[in-house]
């Protein structure tokens, strides 16, 4: 790891792979409303996103599509994707070639289809399936450099972050926050932090995730 990065290409690096992860889990809760709202409850989107304290309005499980993705609201992923890939411009020497021309491409498609395709499962699965390859491209490397250290623990704690805020269960948030614990112990390797179990709160493990990352990304 004798990769040297500025704290502004860090800050960076960490940011992308938080919005990235963020755009991600953002579609796939968004796939199980429309779902839900078809056959279950037609008020599943307004739940969903009550739980990212946004208030939509929507007319039919389509039109919930068209809100969720591109209405007026800081959950739209073209805003979202949009800082993902000024982020990626900022620490693009110290990125992976292919990972960032997809990135481009990924904004670039999420961007026409604000204004020129249909928003439909398949737009989604379009978007999903660039992600999955930015990852691949991220991961496919013999040896880790610092800078594929910062998106892991980006991407991981917008895991956490999104897990934690929908109340899911715990006991996969305390097992992000070991892999969590792994990426702050490589790049903070000083650092001391208390545990954590299942008896603490949703917000308790919250403000430890940010402290951890405060350590790293701030000091």
């Amino acid at each position: 790891m004798e990769q040297i990065l500025t704290a502004n290409v860090g800050k960076s690096l960490y940011w992308f792979g938080r919005y990235l992860e963020r755009v991600e889990s953002t579609l796939l809760e968004v796939v199980t409303a429309f779902d839900d709202i078809i056959d279950i409850d037609a008020d599943a989107g307004k739940k969903l996103f009550g739980k990212f304290e946004l208030e939509i309005e929507y007319e039919s499980s389509k039109d919930f599509l068209n809100v969720a993705l591109f209405g007026d609201h800081s959950s739209n992923i073209n805003t979202l994707m949009e800082y993902a890939r000024e982020n990626a411009i900022i620490c693009r020497a110290d990125m992976n070639t292919a990972a960032f021309g997809t990135v481009i491409e990924l904004s670039d498609f999420v961007k026409q289809g604000s204004t020129h395709f249909q928003v439909d499962c398949r737009f989604i699965d379009t978007i999903l399936s660039l992600i999955s390859e930015i990852w691949g491209e991220l991961a496919r490397k013999e040896k880790r450099n610092t800078s594929d250290y910062f998106i892991r623990l980006g991407k991981l704690v917008e895991k956490d972050d999104f897990h934690l805020r929908l109340e899911k269960n715990k006991e996969f948030s305390l097992v992000v926050m070991d892999e969590i614990d792994k990426m702050v112990k490589v790049l903070a390797p000083n650092a001391v932090f208390k545990p954590h179990d299942e008896n603490d709160s949703y917000e308790v493990i919250l403000d430890s995730i940010n402290s951890k990352i405060n350590k790293i990304i701030i000091e």
